[in-house]
């Protein structure tokens, strides 16, 4: 039995279970067109399934809009959805005073002005702020326009950047998935965490984790994580070991 299975094997069976996944490159796997996402169907019907047992929260942690997270992964209650890297929860959105909205304001135009024209680059807008794209535009063009976005928006006051995988989210507030961890941590109360993600702004939410917690990597790169699976399907693996394991403890 590998580190992890035993990592598994014992989170499964502790009495309150917070279950915290990405969805981007963990349940699904990374794709052209980010509308297109659809997680595993194997991680589906698995976390669909925890989320039924007693004491044990599934909660999806993006750094999609909640929106676009519900769209395009098909869950809801009883599964938790945040999106926004933690500016968004299900239970209530982005809450943003006069001068955070007044600087989103400034900040969409600004955005909007910088992309015009630039040819795969795209703005996802958020109810914080905005995520600029460059997955699908040519290499030039996106280290052109992450450069003018890092010395123009970036760089002014009160503006909170979160870099990831050819994308860069900008918001009027400070947000990160570690922010989040802690929040779902402080309401559900857990005896043990399993959080797993692929991208840089995982990160944050790895450090956070407890002794006695479970952190996956998904994919190359350096992490805090403990534990490393090469991608979607061996989160797939993992969720239905984890799902046997605890209904059998619990049944």
């Amino acid at each position: 039995m590998s580190a992890l299975d035993d990592a598994v094997r014992t989170v499964a069976v502790v009495p309150r279970l917070l279950v915290a996944l990405d969805f981007d490159g963990v349940l699904a796997p990374i794709v052209p067109v980010p509308s297109d996402a659809r997680p595993l169907p194997v991680s589906a019907a698995a976390i669909g399934s925890l989320a039924t047992l007693p004491d044990t929260t599934v909660a999806l942690v993006s750094g999609r809009g909640l929106a676009d997270l519900a769209a395009v992964s098909g869950f809801g209650t009883p599964i938790r959805l945040i999106g926004s890297h933690g500016a968004e929860f299900d239970d209530g959105g982005a809450v943003l005073d006069d001068a955070q909205r007044e600087r989103l304001e400034r900040l969409g135009a600004e955005l909007r002005a910088l992309v015009d024209g630039e040819p795969g680059v795209t703005l996802e807008e958020k109810p914080a702020g905005l995520a600029v794209h460059v997955r699908n535009a040519p290499a030039d063009v996106g280290e052109r326009v992450f450069e003018a976005v890092r010395t123009g928006p970036a760089s002014w006051p009160g503006i909170e950047t979160t870099p990831g995988k050819a994308v860069l989210d900008l918001a009027v507030l400070q947000v990160n998935k570690g922010l989040a961890l802690d929040l779902l941590r402080e309401r559900i109360e857990p005896d043990a965490v399993l959080f797993a993600g692929d991208d840089v702004t995982d990160e944050t939410a790895f450090a956070r984790l407890r002794p006695g917690d479970v952190g996956v990597k998904v994919g190359p790169g350096e992490t805090a994580a403990e534990h490393r699976v090469p991608g979607p399907a061996e989160i797939g693996a993992l969720l239905q070991e984890l799902l046997a394991v605890r209904a059998s403890r619990r049944g």
